[in-house]
């Protein structure tokens, strides 16, 4: 079905003027103002949100206001519409780059120390050398492509450059997101706004250095060449050409496969959601995805499969337990709790959104139905795992891309077809279309741009408002190295939780323990005996070795805000600590403390 996003863009006699320059330098321009006047050195329970200045705010409303001007637009080149969306990365994704002296996420960090224990052991090494951690040596395609990487650059640590990359796996989701989008209309106004609500709605935080990311865009990049190359009008076009596509996506999957557990998951639903289309009904892209995935699982992946198992099987169908949060993962205070707000209406109104376009758009409902399957399929995978009480985030990424075109297709005008614009033309209505011109600057530019706006500016709070948990200053960086510079080898480093910089140094050489993870019951004894329980947890480290006692800002934030312990109790703890016989202070900085357990016999409870 042909329709008019199929027609060229339309041309006036005259070259449309270059104003949206304008607003896209004064953005960038109060965006550079922004940060150069933010101070990170205090952030409070709001995050980022509160130690923005205001020039940021107003640079994101310009950017926002400025791009939707020019993108309906229809005599606009394309170019202006893509300025605009690197403009938007570049104030999403560069500014903690930017504002923060050190790499965020303990998660990120941990990544890091993966990639130095590759480095260091040559090798990937089993359940029996590295405990819990061989998870990383059975899927270790991004690991090894990093430390590639490492090595090429002549840099010392990932910590480098792993700062920049949710700006760099932002950018590597471009194009397959432009080829996704022009398979089903050529219209540029729909095209590029859907890549902007995709970028606004993308703040589960799955874009930061993992291999998420990468396999993310590996994904999002198959969907790409079988959405174009594996329909039934191209197969029409010859087998030799579908033998190379075949080839291409092959490549694409084993990266996937040997780089995350869930993607090749979220992979093979989505493919076969595409057959249940009469256009595609080809098997090899899917058959070729359960082919490899099969063959990881039952080879490499084996040993923690096979251990896996029992809980995961016991996870299917559980929906009510899939999708709920644990203890530590509930948001605690009116920072905490507003922030998470802000992430829930953000994907609700996207998802709204998308309803609405899919009810208004008749024509985009029917020439744009695979990727409707393919925004409807991860739905389903809430019934397969819980995925560390983060199943509902990660279905909600892998629904992004087919909920960010409808979702556009809520905010611009409504598409008829070839047909239907004939038929009007020959009973010689106009009067529609004239009263179209003449609300071009009514409730139709207005209403669309506030909704724009709002999801832009919401964007903020839900990706940047736990930077308090999330951000480890340069003090708590230096205390954590610190201790793992002078730790011997079979150490024991006991702290709240994991939520600090190099929080799995030397785990292949250096045993580590967080209170928060054990029973609710020896979290409450500590509370109760905090020196006396924690000296008992850590006396079976024998000499050389030694048993370090850590607490740093990133533990107390993420234990505050995530509902574990309050200040009041993790002040007791180090209170306790601090003045028992039987620990040592061995460092402290703004940032936190390192206590030492005493190894003479004898001593003192």
């Amino acid at each position: 079905m042909a329709d008019l996003s199929d027609l060229p863009p339309a041309r006036s006699g005259r070259r449309a003027p270059a104003w949206p320059g304008v607003p896209l330098l004064v953005a960038l321009a109060l965006w550079a103002y922004a940060v150069r006047h933010t101070d990170v050195s205090r952030l409070d329970d709001y995050g980022l949100v509160s130690a923005l200045h205001p020039a940021f705010w107003a640079g994101l409303a310009v950017l926002t206001t400025g791009f939707w001007f020019t993108v309906r637009d229809a005599r606009r080149p394309g170019a202006w519409s893509a300025a605009y969306v690197l403009g938007l990365l570049v104030m999403e994704r560069a500014t903690q780059a930017v504002l923060y002296p050190t790499p965020l996420y303990a998660w990120a960090w941990k990544h890091e120390a993966v990639i130095d224990h590759l480095l260091t052991a040559g090798g990937l090494q089993t359940a029996d050398q590295v405990g819990d951690m061989a998870v990383y040596d059975q899927w270790p395609g991004f690991f090894a492509a990093e430390a590639a990487l490492q090595r090429l650059l002549g840099v010392d640590s990932a910590a480098m450059f792993m700062a920049w990359w949710p700006l760099v796996s932002s950018l590597m989701l471009l194009l397959p997101l432009l080829l996704i989008y022009r398979t089903f209309t050529e219209d540029r106004r729909l095209i590029w706004t859907a890549v902007w609500l995709f970028y606004v709605a993308n703040w589960v935080g799955q874009d930061y250095f993992s291999p998420q990311s990468v396999a993310y865009a590996l994904h999002v990049g198959v969907l790409a060449v079988v959405l174009r190359r594996f329909g039934r009008s191209a197969v029409r076009r010859g087998r030799p050409r579908q033998a190379v596509w075949t080839v291409v996506i092959t490549v694409l999957i084993v990266a996937i496969v040997i780089s995350h557990q869930l993607t090749p998951g979220m992979l093979a639903v989505c493919l076969l959601a595409l057959c249940l289309s009469r256009r595609y009904r080809d098997w090899v892209p899917l058959a070729t995805t359960m082919v490899i995935f099969l063959a990881w699982c039952l080879t490499a992946a084996l040993p923690f499969l096979s251990a896996a198992m029992p809980d995961m099987i016991r996870s299917i169908g559980d929906v009510g337990a899939n999708v709920e949060t644990g203890y530590g993962a509930t948001p605690t205070g009116a920072g905490a709790i507003a922030t998470s707000w802000a992430a829930r209406l953000l994907s609700g109104s996207v998802l709204l959104l998308a309803a609405v376009g899919v009810l208004r758009q008749r024509v985009l409902r029917h020439r744009a139905r695979p990727l409707l399957l393919v925004a409807a399929a991860p739905l389903p995978m809430f019934a397969a795992s819980s995925y560390g009480s983060e199943m509902i985030f990660r279905v909600l990424l892998f629904m992004l891309p087919g909920a960010a075109f409808f979702a556009a297709a809520a905010l611009l005008p409504k598409v008829r077809t070839l047909a239907a614009d004939a038929a009007e033309q020959e009973a010689g209505n106009r009067q529609a279309t004239g009263s179209a011109e003449a609300r071009r600057w009514g409730i139709g530019t207005w209403v669309p741009l506030a909704a724009l706006l709002g999801g832009t500016l919401a964007f903020v709070p839900a990706y940047s408002g736990k930077d308090r948990i999330n951000y480890f200053p340069p003090q708590e960086v230096a205390l954590v190295r610190q201790l793992f510079d002078q730790a011997p080898e079979g150490s024991l480093v006991v702290a709240a939780n994991r939520n600090y910089p190099d929080a799995y140094a030397s785990y292949w050489n250096i045993g580590h323990y967080w209170f928060l993870d054990d029973a609710r019951s020896h979290v409450d004894e500590i509370v109760r005996e905090p020196a006396a329980t924690l000296a008992d947890d850590m006396a079976g480290v024998e000499r050389p070795a030694r048993a370090y006692f850590l607490l740093t800002q990133g533990q107390l934030a993420n234990s505050e805000m995530n509902g574990q312990l309050d200040k009041a109790q993790l002040d007791r703890i180090r209170t306790s600590v601090a003045a028992s016989p039987r620990f040592r202070l061995v460092a402290e900085n703004g940032a936190g403390w390192l206590y030492e357990l005493k190894q003479s016999e004898g001593a003192e409870r």
